[in-house]
């Protein structure tokens, strides 16, 4: 998807999400960038044709959301300030909640377990890079000033669900109301006004840049646009402008890219 430069707005002034701050403006040069997250199907292919080795292949284990594992899953170590993460044994792109799963039925879905370094080497292969924050955030806008929402202000427009989030009571209940209870096919839901599919929730995506710095380009990383996971009650990041912190080296099951490449000057 083509999108022209020029002179736009990013940030918030979320009084909850300082990180955000504050709303400024910055020029942007045109660019091109996905309609959609890249799939299991795009890396599948990317991994036979240059035979790729992911980090969390290389570790041997990822982080899985327990609510997606078997009841009877053995206990494994869990993150203490969110333990809901388990830490899973062959946990992997290939397979998201460890050996028993498989993406052979979610070929269309978005591909998660992918550090940095994974996003980077895709889209190198791709003759590609990773978008940088201001890149995504404009992207993810869809030409709207202003609005949390790649639609507008309101969460559910008339009660319709336009994004996959965490139905219910998150971490124990989750009722699937959006129609999803892990990741949905990369254009599950309508496109916003770039044509651009899933840009807040489903999963998180790799920008280019440090946490600390917009739109450098250091070991740092930064993901942006929120997953199926967040919800209101602890996580309300599924906004156009939301942004969270990583080990460039993390890999974990709500956690994907999409890419973007530079538009040449004549």
């Amino acid at each position: 998807m083509a999108l022209p430069g020029g002179r736009v707005l990013v940030g918030s002034e979320d009084p909850d999400h300082p990180e955000e701050w504050p709303v400024r403006e910055v020029e942007v040069a045109a660019y091109q960038i996905g309609r959609c997250a890249v799939s299991n199907a795009e890396y599948a292919r990317f991994v036979e044709a240059t035979g790729h080795r992911s980090d969390a292949e290389r570790y041997g284990w990822s982080f899985v959301f327990g609510g997606l594992l078997p009841d009877d899953f053995p206990p494994t170590r869990g993150v203490a300030a969110a333990p809901w993460w388990r830490e899973v044994a062959g946990a992997d792109w290939a397979h998201p909640e460890g050996p028993h799963s498989s993406v052979a039925q979610r070929l269309d879905h978005p591909v998660v377990h992918v550090s940095r370094r994974d996003a980077e080497a895709y889209a190198a292969w791709c003759g590609a890079r990773l978008p940088t924050e201001t890149e995504w955030e404009h992207a993810a806008r869809g030409g709207l000033v202003g609005q949390p929402f790649p639609w507008g202000s309101e969460l559910q427009p008339g009660g319709e669900h336009r994004m996959n989030v965490w139905q219910g009571t998150f971490p124990s209940q989750n009722t699937a109301a959006d129609g999803w209870r892990g990741t949905c096919p990369v254009d599950a839901f309508s496109p916003n006004g770039y044509g651009l599919h899933n840009t807040t929730g489903n999963v998180w995506e790799w920008c280019a840049g440090a946490w600390s710095d917009l739109d450098s380009t250091d070991a740092a990383g930064v993901s942006r646009g929120g997953s199926y996971l967040c919800h209101a009650s602890y996580c309300r990041r599924y906004r156009v402008c939301a942004r969270q912190p990583h080990a460039a080296d993390s890999s974990v099951g709500n956690l994907g890219f999409r890419i973007a490449a530079s538009v040449a000057v004549p």
